[in-house]
């Protein structure tokens, strides 16, 4: 839930200072449970997984400015996601930016608005991921990576919490970095502001791609 929530509680903040609306988007208004889709992944059959209720249906989601796309268990049943990878592909050339946490870029990648771009994801997910678009630039040790190789930019973060790093930094680009600052400050988050500086990847096994 982090990969939503983190970007949301930054961009509550700046609501506050400039006019911004948040969406939530997916295929029903039925609530999306992070419960795993795979019965082996909860294993007790525990009932600890919240669930969000979206504000649109993708047939008529309003006009977007900046999509961010979150990861999360459910990205490992493709078949199940048609629709989503649908919307993401007829979205992202209509918005100015793009966002993707977490496993987030595996989705973007099947979507195919990864192709010949550069990008992050998850380590701990890392040899699933990559395995999503070979024709993605996976870069194995970043906090997280823009690409501006072609319209719109895409932002691509490593695990959950390098969401808040990525959006924290997207906040300093596109407002100041004074309001950045702030917000980790009201957060108590402590930031990492090199997107190169990735403390997570030396603990997985990833590999460099030729």
């Amino acid at each position: 839930m982090l990969d939503v929530y983190g970007p949301s509680e930054i961009l509550q903040f700046i609501g506050g200072s400039y006019p911004t609306n948040i969406v939530y988007i997916a295929e029903t208004l039925e609530p999306v449970t992070t419960r795993p889709v795979m019965a082996a992944m909860n294993p007790l059959n525990s009932s600890v997984y919240p669930s969000l209720t979206p504000t649109h249906v993708f047939e008529i989601a309003p006009d977007l400015d900046v999509l961010i796309i979150p990861g999360g268990p459910g990205w490992r049943n493709p078949t199940s996601l048609n629709a989503t990878m649908a919307y993401i592909r007829e979205t992202t050339p209509k918005v100015r930016q793009v966002l993707t946490i977490c496993t987030g870029s595996a989705l973007a990648a099947r979507a195919g608005i990864l192709n010949g771009k550069r990008a992050t994801a998850n380590k701990s997910s890392w040899p699933t991921t990559v395995a999503a678009n070979p024709n993605t630039t996976w870069v194995p040790s970043a906090r997280w990576v823009e690409d501006y190789s072609s319209s719109p930019p895409i932002w691509s973060s490593s695990g959950v919490t390098a969401g808040i790093d990525m959006m924290l930094h997207w906040v300093e680009k596109t407002y100041s970095a004074e309001n950045a600052t702030n917000i980790a400050r009201f957060i108590e988050h402590v930031r990492i502001t090199d997107p190169s500086i990735d403390p997570f990847a030396r603990n997985e096994t990833v590999a460099e791609q030729a």
